[in-house]
């Protein structure tokens, strides 16, 4: 019985010689150098077990292998017995076991961790913290975009972990992050020294469309494309350069987002506190266009001082053309001053009044009655629109086409084109109108015709043509009709048949109508007119003689 207890305890402590002497697979083990050959360094694990690791899992990146006969290490049990009778250890998998818990712990109190830049991998780096590799996205490496990472590689530095996840063996660090914070702390001693309103000199560092990045020493400052200077600016390029250093004005400084504004106007004379007394209202001054719109063009007067040239007040005839048609950009023109706004920094500027009026040059080479020559450039339903010299345009009304003929029928004899002549009849220069006449060309026959004759003068007449109706007549060129009423005073002679054309009339004018530019004239109020004259000069009514008496005296006295 006592046989069987004391086999039992020496089982029992040879088994708890055997878990404590013989460490276990998969766990990290402490080792002694006790031979380094053939490039491997053979260690001695206890319990007469030895293993083999390659001198190359003893060196970091960028150094030479640190191992010695004698050193204690660290290496991470494989196997206890390989095929070859010997340990199958690791130096590599027992670094990258204390590193993972080196590392979590640093991830959890988020702690820097130092590493070394060793290989390039799609999209970005692989990084050796000291046993564990991690991965540095392309984006993380710096705070811009780094073309050329040689010379980071191998260079131990600071990293800060983003992301690890240990059963995928996965790790994702950050330089970046190292180097933001290191700046913002700079940032935030530079910008404290800064004042709104100091004077400071910088590096051009970065060139932009809508400005410039300038380096104060530390803190980048932005310095707008506006405030480079007084005058227009298109491209920050025109005026500075990378590298170059420059003097600015600190004109904000945002404390919470620690963004610099910058200027460099703001250290020169303002222009504008001059123009008034430079540009004075109504003077002429030579400027450069800089820019054209659709609603106009801007012209420079010295640097710094702009004025706009409104697109109605660009051409004196030119109404509705874009004004890129009438300047082109750098052009140098001559401007009128025309409204000065100090506080709004704008100038009006006037193209069309450096040049006569030529509504007035006209009136005054051109008075009314004189004759012109131009193209029919327009035809509307009122009229038609002539050149004229100084690139104006005249109008002849419908009634004022043809003495003759309806303006509606006239009219249609006319095409664009046409050279015509015509009178000038009205020049008004405020309104910009210059009214023409073609039917004046050859003056008025009616009135030149009917001109001393007046409502029952009695004039001689040819006989034109015979109608049923009466007779149609002329008289210095001008038709006129006789009913056949008015061809006699005797209704037995109302016969249109008893004339023949080329007879001569003697017949009273009964009406002149300047509008109608007709004559009303009558062989019965001629007859009516002289009986009526004959009867006061050789009887009356009271004295009893007849009318056949009356006119008998008449003829012999005619006689």
């Amino acid at each position: 019985m006592s046989a069987n207890a004391s086999m039992e305890e020496f089982e029992a402590l040879l088994q708890e010689s055997f878990d404590i002497d013989t460490p276990s697979e998969g766990s990290v083990v402490k080792g002694k150098v006790i031979a380094i050959e053939a490039g491997q360094a053979i260690i001695d694990v206890g319990y007469k077990m030895e293993g083999r690791v390659d001198l190359k899992e003893f060196t970091n990146p960028g150094e030479a292998p640190d191992i010695n006969v004698g050193d204690e290490v660290e290496v991470y049990l494989d196997r206890v017995e390989n095929a070859r009778g010997e340990a199958s250890i690791s130096r590599d998998k027992a670094r990258r076991e204390e590193a993972w818990d080196r590392l979590e712990k640093a991830y959890a109190d988020e702690n820097r961790v130092e590493g070394a830049i060793f290989g390039r991998v799609k999209g970005g780096f692989t990084v050796d913290l000291g046993g564990a590799v991690a991965f540095l996205p392309g984006s993380q490496v710096d705070v811009r975009p780094v073309r050329d990472a040689g010379p980071l590689m191998g260079l131990k530095q600071p990293f800060q972990i983003l992301k690890m996840d240990r059963r995928r063996g996965n790790i994702v660090v950050s330089r970046r992050a190292i180097l933001e914070e290191s700046r913002a702390e700079q940032r935030a001693e530079v910008i404290a020294k800064l004042t709104e309103g100091d004077a400071v000199d910088g590096v051009v560092k970065n060139i932009t469309e809508y400005g410039a990045f300038v380096d104060l020493g530390g803190v980048d400052g932005l310095l707008h494309v506006t405030d480079m200077a007084w005058r227009r600016v298109n491209h920050p390029s025109e005026i500075l350069s990378i590298g170059e250093t420059v003097k600015v004005q600190v004109i904000k400084i945002n404390k919470e987002t620690h963004r610099i504004s910058l200027g460099m106007k703001q250290l020169q004379d303002d222009p504008w506190d001059s123009v008034e007394g430079k540009f004075p209202i109504d003077t002429v001054h030579t400027g450069r266009v800089t820019n054209i719109t659709d609603y106009g063009a801007f012209v420079e007067l010295e640097p710094g001082v702009e004025g706009l040239v409104h697109v109605s007040e660009m051409s004196w005839t030119k109404k509705n053309v874009h004004p890129g048609k009438i300047v082109s950009t750098s052009q140098e023109v001559d401007v009128m001053v025309l409204e000065i706004d100090t506080a709004k920094r704008r100038v009006s500027l006037g193209l069309k009044q450096t040049m006569r009026n030529p509504w007035e040059v006209f009136a005054e080479t051109h008075p009314e009655g004189t004759q012109v020559e131009g193209e029919v450039k327009n035809i509307t339903e009122f009229g038609l629109f002539i050149g004229l010299p100084g690139d104006i345009d005249g109008m002849v009304h419908l009634s004022d086409l043809s003495w003759d003929e309806r303006g509606e029928d006239a009219i249609q004899s006319y095409r664009k084109g046409d050279v015509v002549q015509a009178v000038v009849s009205e020049v008004d220069v405020d309104k910009e109108r210059i009214s023409l006449s073609i039917k004046a060309l050859g003056g008025d026959k009616f009135a030149e015709a009917v001109g001393g004759v007046k409502r029952g003068s009695i004039v001689t007449v040819e006989v034109t043509a015979i109608e049923d109706g009466g007779v149609e007549v002329e008289y210095e060129g001008m038709k006129s009709f006789i009913r056949r009423s008015d061809l006699s005073r005797d209704r037995a002679e109302q016969r249109p048949e008893r004339f023949q054309v080329g007879d001569k009339v003697d017949v009273r004018i009964t009406n002149v109508d300047s509008k109608t530019r007709r004559l009303g004239v009558s062989i019965k109020a001629r007859e009516i007119a002289e009986e009526k004259e004959a009867v006061e000069q050789y009887g009356s009514s009271v004295s009893g003689a007849s009318l056949g008496d009356i006119l008998g005296a008449a003829l012999k006295g005619d006689n």
